[in-house]
């Protein structure tokens, strides 16, 4: 009796099918493709065999290949941070800054009126200098 399958089966499922049932023989019929076996050549005890300097060597490659991928974008993110944080600080330093030169003039002002009402005051008044 064969399988039932939807009318809507996707083609990477039919692939992969059709590739199953090229390897249930037990042997694949496209020798170029390599097996488990003869990727990890295994020893007696079922552990793997590697070259401790080979893996070194591959971890260094993999380092490599990720900070230069993400090096760039790395920068990016910081110079933004940076950026945002230097705006915001610059921001409030802003804010502080005009607050301090309101608040100089005005009491600049303040002294200046006072100064000019008092000397104004004493000469207009009974018995001040503006009289003679």
């Amino acid at each position: 009796m064969s399988e039932q399958r939807p009318a809507d089966e996707s083609p990477l499922v039919q692939r992969v099918d059709a590739l199953l049932r090229s390897h249930r023989g037990g042997q694949a019929s496209n020798s170029d493709v390599p097996v488990l076996t003869d990727i990890v050549d295994l020893v007696s005890d079922g552990e793997p065999r590697f070259d401790p300097a080979a893996v070194e060597a591959l971890a260094l490659e993999l380092e490599r290949a990720v900070l230069a991928r993400l090096g760039e974008e790395l920068d990016r993110i910081i110079e933004q941070g940076l950026a945002r944080a230097l705006a915001e600080t610059l921001d409030g330093m802003r804010s502080d800054l005009t607050a301090n030169v309101r608040q100089m003039v005005r009491e600049a002002v303040a002294a200046s009126v006072e100064s000019a009402l008092k000397t104004r005051g004493g000469a207009s008044a009974p018995g001040g200098r503006g009289q003679a």
